[in-house]
């Protein structure tokens, strides 16, 4: 296979980690080792999932750089791929629940079998999560690509399941419109604050608000 063909694999796998249930791509398992300062993890990964071939950049920088939220409770890692964010958190915190949620199945089937062992995670799709299920901190590199409709859309039914004095922390690249996102959440009513900068990444930290409500 050629150099573009490659490339137009690698913008079809991120379409479909965005959008698609059962990706097209064909299997190729490999594994990616998250090594932290606190944590060591060798993962499972596949074609079709996000970041697939390595621990991707901005996923690193956020595991290395959010905090906890000030408040205890479940945790939530939005777009979990194959599960970095959920199973680094888990690790973390062996006695707080933890949701992994995608809309990719051999993402979910990646992070179920990346999860063994560690009796705090729930894999689900998002239907799947329980309506009163609410979370101290949502953790995400979110889906910047997908376009800003989706993007807004997936904050819009997410963030009001913050509980009062919950965070959530999520991570954009300035070059991919980390400053308008801001902007963005500010004047959809969850105050936002960019806790750091790494190598062009924003860690932002986003706050309940009180007239969010789920739509």
């Amino acid at each position: 296979m050629g150099v573009s063909e490659h490339s137009a694999e690698r913008q079809q796998s991120r379409h479909e980690h965005y959008f698609t249930a059962e990706p097209s791509a064909a299997s190729r398992p490999d594994t990616v080792r998250v090594q932290l300062p606190d944590v060591d993890l060798t993962l499972a990964t596949d074609a079709g999932v996000f970041s697939g071939g390595r621990l991707d950049r901005g996923t690193r920088i956020l595991l290395e750089h959010a905090p906890m939220p000030p408040v205890r409770g479940p945790l939530l890692d939005l777009g979990c791929g194959y599960g970095p964010i959920a199973l680094t958190l888990a690790t973390r915190r062996r006695r707080l629940p933890v949701w992994a949620v995608d809309v990719n199945d051999r993402a979910l089937a990646l992070t179920r079998a990346n999860a063994a062992g560690l009796g705090n995670v729930s894999v689900a799709r998002p239907d799947e999560v329980p309506d009163d299920v609410a979370f101290a901190g949502i953790y995400s590199n979110p889906p910047i690509r997908s376009g800003k409709a989706a993007l807004h859309g997936l904050m819009e039914r997410w963030l009001p399941r913050l509980v009062p004095g919950g965070r959530a922390y999520l991570v954009v690249h300035k070059h991919l419109g980390a400053d308008s996102f801001t902007t963005w959440l500010r004047g959809a009513g969850w105050p936002t604050t960019r806790l750091t900068s790494v190598q062009g990444y924003r860690i932002l930290e986003v706050e309940p608000c009180n007239s969010a409500a789920p739509r």
